[in-house]
């Protein structure tokens, strides 16, 4: 069975974007290059892998599933499958049709779509972002692969928009990065 992996960069004080969305902020540093490279290659934009000379197989994802909100800036450049190296979905109530055919949209319920992708056979599901889709899906992540990087905004979007409901996660490995950069593995308990 599938799992729905929230692969995501965050601040200190718990954010993954500016309050406009940016995330350009973000010190990305050589040893974050060869950590993505090495480990997350499929959460690069297929753009960013030809840019990065990257040509391998998947090892984590063959699905990605994201926000709308965090689509806009692949349509925003023209890039209309950023992720075409996955199956790609895209939840949103405002985009009624899809502009490549190799992305699909969910208007609908997006935790019934999920747990349809997880009992598939497959590798595992890259929840892409953003804040609210992390918030809907909390019931099902599995695990989650947090790149903090050493820097406090003060404000902006969080890792989560959702109701008060803890829900408990095991830190089972870190992985300390140059410059600071901690990646953090958290499973489900």
């Amino acid at each position: 069975m599938r799992k729905l992996i929230y692969y995501v960069g965050m601040t200190i004080d718990g954010f993954i974007a500016a309050p406009d969305g940016e995330a350009d902020f973000f010190p990305v540093t050589q040893g974050v290059i060869d950590f993505i490279t090495d480990e997350y290659p499929d959460a690069l934009p297929t753009h960013i892998r030809q840019q990065f000379g990257i040509d391998v197989a998947n090892p984590n994802f063959d699905i990605g599933i994201q926000g709308r909100r965090t689509y806009e800036p692949a349509l925003e450049i023209g890039v209309t499958s950023p992720f075409s190296h996955l199956r790609q979905y895209v939840v949103s109530q405002t985009i009624t049709e899809s502009p490549d055919p190799a992305v699909e949209i969910i208007s609908g319920d997006p935790l019934t779509k999920v747990r349809e992708l997880k009992a598939e056979h497959g590798k595992d599901i890259y929840l892409i972002g953003g804040s609210r889709l992390a918030g809907q899906l909390l019931p099902e992540i599995d695990a989650l692969v947090i790149k903090l990087y050493p820097i406090v905004t003060g404000a902006g979007i969080p890792m989560f928009t959702a109701e008060f409901s803890p829900t408990y996660f095991e830190l089972t490995r870190t992985r300390t990065l140059e410059q600071g950069a901690v990646v953090l593995f958290y499973t489900r308990t």
